[in-house]
């Protein structure tokens, strides 16, 4: 009897992936700088507990998107997931090429897509920034924030220079999340800080210090200054169109503000200053200035 000769498929090396130093860094959410390495021909990203990236979250399909990593390029494809996946805020229809820097959003993860010679240094510049950085608003972080309050309280007492804070809050933003979902919620903090952000001098520091409270510290700006600032961005917040998913959010910021005196001692005291301002704003009505 003739045996029949066994033939063994080997892939094209032409088909074979070339794009080894390429990976995604949560940014945020949970595993935060963890580093998801795109070695494989395709990579599955979903809630499921076969997913290569596992996300367990409510938010996330089973099977929501897949990454592959060919010749031609890392691509990601959206999975008829049902809250779809954004590429720097976009949803990705189709098949869509990543490129290095790319912001992956699926569910409430935010991933960071890095890629290039030197994937480790990247990766670790990554992490340094994280540090630094929000990743969901992309603003400062409170680490940060923390840091150079002791820095300017310094120098406002060294050259007797004035420095103010202002905090701001979003009104009712628990409601936001059980109408719209967190989805929308985390949206509406994104574009809050991208609307804010316009009306920030270089030498101030913004910061989202804590879920849906921000603050701003305003180096030699006086009392009077801090008011009109803190006013404009109040107006500012009034009058933006939040929207997310063909759904418009209405969105307003109760805001406190105090000013550096010789009586604060500590860091502390002016943010407890500036924080029962904010309190009183929020007790008398919202969508207002006190300080």
């Amino acid at each position: 009897m003739q045996k029949e000769t066994v033939v063994t498929v080997i892939s094209k090396i032409s088909d074979r992936p070339v794009n080894l130093d390429a990976a995604l860094v949560v940014i945020y959410g949970l595993d935060l700088g963890r580093k998801f390495d795109l070695t494989s021909e395709e990579t599955l990203i979903g809630r499921s507990s076969k997913a290569d990236i596992q996300i367990d979250q409510e938010s996330v399909s089973r099977n929501h998107a897949s990454i592959t990593n060919s010749r031609e390029g890392v691509r990601i494809r959206d999975l008829g997931s049902t809250n779809g996946t954004f590429v720097n805020d976009e949803l990705a229809e189709g098949v869509r090429e990543l490129r290095n820097g790319d912001l992956v959003k699926i569910g409430r993860t935010i991933f960071k897509y890095i890629a290039g010679g030197n994937i480790e240094a990247a990766y670790h510049d990554e992490i340094y920034r994280l540090t630094t950085m929000d990743g969901l608003t992309q603003i400062y972080n409170r680490r940060y924030f923390d840091e150079q309050l002791d820095r300017e309280i310094s120098r406002s007492r060294r050259y007797e220079r004035m420095l103010s804070l202002v905090l701001l809050d979003i009104d009712h933003f628990k409601a936001v999340n059980d109408k719209y979902g967190h989805l929308a919620g985390d949206s509406v903090l994104k574009q809050l800080a991208s609307t804010v952000r316009t009306k920030i001098r270089r030498e101030d520091v913004f910061a989202r210090y804590g879920g849906e409270e921000f603050a701003i510290l305003l180096p030699e700006v006086s009392l009077s200054g801090t008011r009109q600032l803190a006013e404009k961005v109040r107006r500012l917040v009034e009058k933006q169109r939040f929207e997310f998913d063909r759904q418009v959010i209405p969105v307003t910021v109760s805001v406190g503000l105090a000013v550096l005196e010789p009586h604060h001692r500590e860091p502390g005291e002016l943010v407890r200053d500036a924080d029962e301002k904010l309190f009183d704003a929020k007790t008398s009505g919202r969508n207002r200035v006190v300080g």
